[in-house]
């Protein structure tokens, strides 16, 4: 298991992950309502960590752009 920093920024034109000194930043296509960012945020690093995205969970940050994720290995 290791916890990750990710910035997040909503309504991308794609879906894309990025990594800068340690932070990760996450462009998801889907709006930041309903959760819809957050779902869509968990499938993206679900897809770049090449695991379940059940083994993704958002620990801090579910309303705010700056999240801590955890991800098991």
């Amino acid at each position: 298991m290791k916890l990750i920093n990710a910035r997040v920024i909503p309504n991308a034109k794609k879906n894309n992950v990025s990594e800068e000194q340690g932070k990760f930043k996450v462009r998801v296509s889907a709006p930041a309502v309903d959760g819809k960012a957050n779902k869509t945020l968990i499938k993206v690093l679900a897809e770049y960590f090449k695991i379940k995205k059940n083994d993704v969970r958002i620990i801090k940050g579910l309303k705010s752009r700056e999240k801590v994720v955890e991800i098991k290995d």
